[in-house]
């Protein structure tokens, strides 16, 4: 056995900045005339050039159908993707978001993520495209009109400390794109230089932290990390790994940034208890010794609409996600559609257990919802 000095040498240096993690590349790069005519647009163009992708400058602000007639060759080709575009005037008239922040805005939509179980499927039309926006200065100079208006957090006792909360992931992951955008970065200036009681929030499965981490965030910006029991992790392509992501977090943590988990989506993978008492126990260790921790948690099960089923098993034909209606449950929405969800015993159970594992082992997160 090696001296104790060895096993230190060889243990992980939790404030060590994280290893490059894994950049989209995509096959494909398309610029609307309309993306040029602001500098955010011309900003996103250079990085796509300095980094040698094809790039296809349109003639037209309308993006082309795909080229594949095949339904999955169709897939593939849209999520390899990346289109620089201009955010209709609907994306500038936000929508509440809840239980998770007050109001959502876009900076992009689509994500280059092949997650089998992806609620995106059920929710943006069209063939999956990544589009970044360029009129990012009419995106956030609009988001002084909302503040203190929201339905969350503003007019929470609970959570009226953090002020009104901006949600930026709803539709995309900003931080798997950041490399190609700068959009999640000139936020966080934003953010950080705007004198009111004001939150960012974003939550990703990517860990390219480095940009972010010496940006004047100024702690108005919550960095959340989407995260599962290892036993789901082949549910998840194309994103950075699950020791990836807690070592970011941890990083982010050190820098300053309050910092969140997305336990989602909780699913029963054999053994799951263990299994996600596993997982906070690995969020805790990259946490440990972080001074001033401010942690939340947001528990989220899965669920389905027949539509969501729909898209992915033609994204996914060969998954294994657990899709069947029988073993669920039907819940019908304010609006009146439906959702599949876990039957109530099994949601009671595993809401006990995760939160009784939360308040043993990372008793700093403060649990913000169970859903």
């Amino acid at each position: 056995m090696p001296p104790s000095s060895a096993l230190a040498l060889d243990a992980p240096d939790p404030t060590a900045r994280p290893r490059p993690a894994r950049l989209w590349r995509p096959r494909r790069v398309l610029v609307t005339p309309a993306a040029l005519e602001h500098a955010h647009g011309r900003a996103m163009l250079a990085r796509a050039e300095a980094l040698r992708l094809p790039v296809e400058r349109l003639t037209a602000n309308r993006l082309p159908s795909p080229r594949e007639p095949d339904p999955r060759r169709a897939y593939a080709a849209a999520k390899a993707t990346l289109a620089l575009t201009v955010a209709p005037p609907t994306k500038l008239r936000l929508q509440p978001i809840p239980p998770s922040a007050d109001w959502r805005f876009d900076l992009a939509e689509g994500c280059p993520a092949h997650c089998q179980y992806c609620y995106l499927a059920g929710s943006l039309q069209g063939p999956p495209v990544t589009r970044a926006y360029a009129n990012l200065d009419a995106i956030l100079g609009n988001l002084a009109a909302y503040v203190g208006r929201g339905a969350v957090t503003s007019a929470s006792a609970e959570r009226a400390h953090e002020g009104t909360t901006f949600e930026a992931s709803c539709y995309t992951d900003p931080l798997g794109i950041e490399h190609l955008t700068g959009s999640l970065s000139e936020a966080i200036r934003h953010f950080g230089a705007w004198d009111a009681p004001v939150q960012l929030r974003f939550t990703t499965k990517f860990a390219a932290v480095a940009p972010l981490l010496d940006l004047p965030h100024n702690r108005r910006t919550r960095i959340r990390f989407s995260v599962n029991a290892r036993a789901a992790a082949h549910y998840e392509g194309g994103t950075d790994p699950l020791d990836a992501r807690l070592a970011a977090l941890g990083q982010v943590a050190r820098a300053g940034y309050p910092v969140g988990l997305t336990i989602a989506p909780i699913l029963p993978v054999p053994g799951w208890e263990e299994a996600y008492t596993d997982l906070i126990r690995d969020a805790a260790d990259a946490l440990s010794g972080v001074p001033n921790l401010d942690l939340t948690a947001e528990l989220i099960t899965h669920r389905f609409t027949p539509g969501s089923k729909a898209v992915l098993r033609g994204w996914y034909p060969g998954s294994d996600l657990p899709l069947g209606e029988a073993e669920r449950v039907e819940k019908r929405t304010k609006f009146g559609s439906v959702k599949h969800v876990f039957p109530k015993p099994l949601m009671q159970a595993m809401r006990a257990h995760l939160t009784e594992s939360m308040a043993r082992i990372l008793p700093a997160g403060r649990v913000l919802y169970w859903t």
